[in-house]
């Protein structure tokens, strides 16, 4: 009897695979690295972006001038550090963490614009460097040049990297949470965990919000590293713990919670132009993104850093209106990241074609964003008219009944003026927190206030046709029987009119 032929069997998957690793491709979870990976490649891989970033954050970073947040931000830099905590109950609460950070900053560098940017400037080139080194490590050193670099060309990288607001160290701390969370669960000892939970303590101060991208790496971990699953939730509740109880203090003693809307429509379809700076870049970057999904360990973890945060967000949002794109910068690094992974399959010349097709779509909003009026709201153009124009016995008015109150006006001309440049506040009554988002009391006798004051500069927050219409109270009907409207400039966001007496000559 003859035994029967051997049958070979092809393999069905990786022997390597487990319940950690399921798609068998090992505990450095990337591909085999080639030849061409030397020590210089590394290098680039973190310190071209680090340097063509700081290059785009640094142009011009002070020629814009302070649009609403950043005249906050100002506001407690500018103070003293009696005064700081007080002011601090004016503003969202969770920025506080990043007041603290700018009023030390600002002890040693001062309150100018580009001071005040300074941290967001340093955060970003610091980001772009970690974006370059982390795809370098998952993917491929020249995988690693494209991601930073295109992480870095993307208009709202130098956008926000010339803002004096906490998303550049949000961005920041997202990208260190995610380098050393691959750190942390391929060797799960207690001081990688603690410097992973450390980087959640930063993320989580610098904007709650940024916590949902711990829903994406809790879905990373279950797939791929399930069994380090418990300690991985140690670490990240330790880490959750200061951002809570930040929230939970600041809650019970009536802090601010931040000023957002509901996701409608129109907003939803504002968020790609809002989050990539251009609605064409996020079309092109979801398109090469889509080339990256396959559910591999180096592509899952950008996956779902780039999309389950928005997906939480927009669920949250349903219940509480705290939508707004600008929470969804942290995910930047890794729509760039998928778009550089499918850039690396391809051939050089096509991959040089899409940046440099990056760099012509972005060039004008790079540019436009670094104008007077690049922040929304030319807030130094309406202060240098009021310069060039102000006269002895000037008195100025605000829109009491505008959004936030008046305070931005305010803020433009304490910020922007010197004292002796400055229009007389004719209506204030109370103390002037000059530096504060709180209201300032306004005198009951308008009218009174208003007596020997020929001309008046009324300044409100928008761009209105009637620079007195709805400015509240009784100032309106005053101001029209007794002003006419002499000039009215609207720079960008602002109204700026001047008032005078209908005794004197137009």
């Amino acid at each position: 009897m003859r035994d029967a032929d051997t049958i070979v069997l092809p393999r069905l998957a990786s022997p390597e695979a487990s319940d950690e690793d399921p798609w068998g491709e090992g505990r450095d979870g990337g591909p085999v690295r080639p030849v061409t990976d030397t020590r210089w490649w590394r290098v680039a891989a973190w310190l071209l972006p680090a340097l063509l970033m700081g290059a785009l954050g640094a142009v011009r970073a002070g020629a814009p001038g302070l649009r609403l947040e950043e005249l906050a931000t100002w506001g407690s830099a500018a103070s003293s550090w009696r005064d700081t905590w007080s002011l601090l109950r004016s503003v969202d609460v969770t920025v506080v963490p990043y007041h603290l950070l700018v009023r030390g900053w600002a002890e040693v560098f001062g309150t100018s614009d580009l001071a005040l940017r300074g941290p967001s400037i340093l955060a970003m080139t610091g980001a772009a460097a970690l974006v370059g080194a982390m795809a370098s490590r998952l993917f491929t050193p020249g995988t690693g040049v494209l991601a930073g670099v295109v992480f870095a060309l993307l208009p709202t990288s130098a956008r926000y990297a010339q803002e004096a607001q906490p998303y550049a160290l949000t961005l920041l701390a997202a990208v260190l949470a995610s380098w050393l969370l691959q750190s942390a669960v391929d060797r799960p000892r207690f001081g990688r965990l603690a410097l992973y939970a450390g980087s959640v303590v930063v993320l989580g101060l610098c904007n709650v919000i940024a916590l949902l991208l711990l829903v994406g790496h809790g879905w990373t971990v279950f797939a791929f590293r399930r069994a380090v699953t418990g300690r991985w939730l140690v670490a990240a509740g330790v880490g959750v713990l200061p951002a809570a109880g930040l929230l939970w203090h600041a809650i019970g003693q009536g802090g601010r919670l931040p000023r957002v809307s509901s996701p409608s429509l129109d907003a939803l379809a504002a968020t790609p132009r809002e989050l990539f700076g251009v609605t064409a870049l996020g079309v092109v970057l979801l398109a090469l993104a889509l080339f990256s999904l396959p559910m591999r360990y180096p592509a899952a973890i950008y996956t779902t850093w780039a999309v389950v945060p928005p997906l939480g967000l927009l669920i949250v949002a349903q219940v509480a209106p705290v939508w707004l794109p600008q929470f969804m910068l942290f995910t930047l690094p890794a729509w760039a990241t998928l778009g550089a992974a499918a850039l690396a399959r391809v051939r050089m010349r096509w991959a040089a074609g899409v940046v440099a097709a990056i760099v012509v779509i972005g060039a004008p909003i790079q540019v436009a964003g670094r104008e007077p009026d690049g922040h929304e709201q030319a807030t130094r153009q309406l202060a240098e008219i009021i310069d060039g124009r102000l006269q002895p016995g000037d008195g100025v008015v605000y829109g009491s009944a505008d959004p936030e109150g008046g305070w931005v006006g305010r803020h433009v001309v304490a910020h922007y003026l010197p004292v002796d440049r400055r229009p007389q506040d004719v209506l204030a009554a109370g103390p002037r927190h000059l530096r504060s988002r709180l209201p300032v009391a306004e005198c009951v006798d308008v009218a009174g206030c208003l007596t020997g004051t020929r001309r008046l500069w009324v300044v409100r927050l928008g761009e209105r046709t009637d620079p007195v219409h709805a400015i509240g109270g009784a100032k309106e009907q005053l101001l029209r029987t007794r002003y006419q409207v002499a000039q009215v400039w609207r720079p960008t966001g602002l109204t700026l009119a001047l008032l005078v007496s209908e005794r004197d000559q137009l």
